[in-house]
């Protein structure tokens, strides 16, 4: 599975929105209450799916009128989780039946035009299988009944969302496919480390909001660019805190949102401050990036801050040999995304690691290459036999992977896989892209 589908359980305020969250997520992380409004903030968490998991996000009590400061902070992050959404759980009252607020929700809903799937709370009360019809008239067709309190009706709830969940992720399989046409860029790094600049100068046009304030940019801004033949659609996602430095307000679901859209991308601009360095939080980053397989190219903001440019590239990287070791293949581009200097250099990196991402090597070059780096250094013996190599293959491509079948009985060690992964790059030109390098041998 590519990433993790999305599900927003929306509605009114104290219909049990904070309850099915729970349920569905087998946690306690939302705070139960029959006070009206006691959330306030995004909560989110992962439900069981097809033996994996989802993304459960529970939000706060809609209204359309504003009776506090609280609701039209509410009601905009309700729309970001929304328009991000694979499927949205509409929950209704079915013991208070429809109410005006349930209408104005559905019309909100329908505007937004995302897959809605109207479900009916509380329907251990016998009366709410009967009143449950008069749900029809949102517009979304039959509603579910269930009991979020006492996990009635839950798997048929699983039933209605499975369709638009399975064909959220055919549509990823379909942009994978229109990859090689394509490159969809995600400039991601820490808060206000410049990524709306990059954006408007990557772009030629101030298309994003830029502001000195962390965290201007809760939701990912998609805009595309024809340069040279080739499209680059880039996505300027929120700043990706650390662990436990986020707040639990709307930058838990920026956060959530910034990681999704990483994973939908095929290569990621890792931007760094030259004035603070590469630090432990820029790793955290990075490592979202190159664990989902994303080819990373390291870019150095405010370079026309630098007098002494030949010390801070040295400097810059050491900290990356340090910081960023799973990363010392990226390539490195210093610009200034306030003026613009050096930002052109960014297109052929892009255009050319898009390509390597995507490389599809014949299997008779890469036994040649393979079994010539294999016999000019082959690994330790495993006991009294000499290893030996047999043959190999590309099993994946956009990340590249590479089955290597010998008669060794576990894997070497990690510096001669290292070894073979740098043979691999050096020759199919894979600087920058995550590669997979995979030893099968005989067991004892």
């Amino acid at each position: 599975m590519s990433r993790q589908p999305v599900i927003v359980i929306v509605g009114r305020p104290n219909v049990g929105k904070s309850t099915l969250f729970n349920r569905l997520t087998r946690s306690r992380r939302a705070l139960v209450h029959d006070l009206p409004g006691v959330t306030r903030d995004r909560i989110v968490g992962e439900a069981p799916w097809r033996g994996g998991s989802l993304t459960v996000v529970d939000t706060g009590g809609l209204l359309f009128e504003d009776l506090d400061d609280f609701i039209p902070l509410i009601r905009s992050q309700a729309d970001v989780a929304v328009r991000a959404a694979d499927a949205v759980i509409f929950l209704l009252d079915g013991e208070s039946g429809l109410m005006p607020e349930d209408r104005e929700i559905g019309g909100w809903l329908r505007a937004l035009d995302v897959p809605v799937v109207p479900v009916v709370n509380k329907g251990d009360r016998a009366e709410v299988e009967d009143q449950a019809a008069e749900f029809y008239s949102l517009g979304f067709g039959e509603s579910v009944v269930i009991s979020a309190e006492h996990g009635r009706g839950l798997a048929e709830l699983w039933d209605f969302l499975e369709p638009h969940l399975a064909a959220a992720l055919e549509d990823d399989e379909l942009e994978d496919d229109d990859s090689g046409r394509e490159a969809r860029i995600a400039i991601v790094g820490r808060p206000n480390v410049g990524k709306s600049s990059l954006m408007n100068q990557l772009v030629e046009d101030s298309r994003v909001l830029v502001s000195d304030i962390p965290g201007t940019t809760r939701d990912a801004v998609d805009v595309v660019r024809e340069r040279e033949g080739m499209t680059f659609r880039f996505v300027d996602t929120a700043g990706i805190r650390r662990k436990g430095k986020t707040d639990k307000g709307p930058e838990v679901l920026s956060v959530v949102m910034a990681r999704r859209h990483l994973e939908r991308a095929h290569l990621c601009l890792l931007m760094v401050d030259v004035t603070e360095g590469i630090t432990r939080q820029d790793a955290h980053v990075g490592g979202y990036a190159w664990e989902s397989g994303r080819g990373v190219i390291l870019v150095v903001n405010k370079w026309d801050l630098v007098e002494d440019r030949a010390a801070t590239r040295a400097d810059l990287e050491d900290q990356m040999a340090r910081q960023l070791k799973f990363m010392r293949h990226s390539p490195i581009v210093f610009l200034s995304a306030l003026t613009g200097k050096g930002v052109h250099k960014l297109f052929p990196v892009m255009q050319r690691m898009h390509v390597a991402r995507g490389c599809k090597t014949s299997t008779s070059d890469l036994n040649r290459l393979l079994k010539a780096a294999w016999e000019g250094r082959p690994p330790a013996s495993q006991g009294r036999k000499e290893p030996r190599f047999y043959y190999a293959t590309q099993v994946q491509s956009s990340p590249p992977a590479f089955v290597l079948f010998t008669n060794l009985t576990r894997d070497p060690h990690f510096s001669y896989m290292r070894y073979l992964e740098n043979t691999l790059r050096e020759n199919l030109g894979l600087e920058g892209v995550p590669i997979r390098v995979m030893i099968r041998g005989r067991k004892n």
